[in-house]
């Protein structure tokens, strides 16, 4: 669990033994992710930077915009929960990133930009 400026994100990843193949290899691991806006500030989620290795050490990077089709916007007190999937071709590795988001004035214009954490965690069979 991590917590940046009020935003706070709980992971739990899983192993999705029916979608994997060892044989490959291929293994996949799902997860979800809980963001839940514990500040004072309205702000949304404008893009997603994973850090993605896998048991061999061999690291990916991935961004894209927002996260699973959706640019939430985020007042005091609201949260947003999604599921996304990583294969590997290792029984196991680790995810870690962050979210760059973009505070939401009462009038609606955009103001400062900045990024929430989203600590390590663990994919493992």
């Amino acid at each position: 669990m991590s917590l940046t400026r009020g935003f706070r994100v709980s992971v739990s990843p899983r192993f999705e033994p029916d979608h994997s193949d060892p044989a490959e290899p291929r293994f996949v691991f799902s997860y979800r992710i809980r963001i839940r806006n514990e500040s004072d500030i309205r702000a949304q989620l404008l893009s997603r930077d994973w850090k993605i290795t896998d048991g061999r050490g061999v690291t990916h990077l991935v961004r894209g915009d927002g996260v699973v089709g959706h640019q939430p916007d985020l007042s005091p007190g609201q949260g947003f929960e999604y599921s996304s999937f990583c294969p590997l071709p290792t029984d196991w590795g680790t995810m870690e990133g962050a979210y760059t988001m973009e505070t939401v004035n009462p009038d609606g214009s955009r103001g400062e930009r900045f990024q929430i954490e989203v600590g390590r965690f663990y994919l493992m069979t």
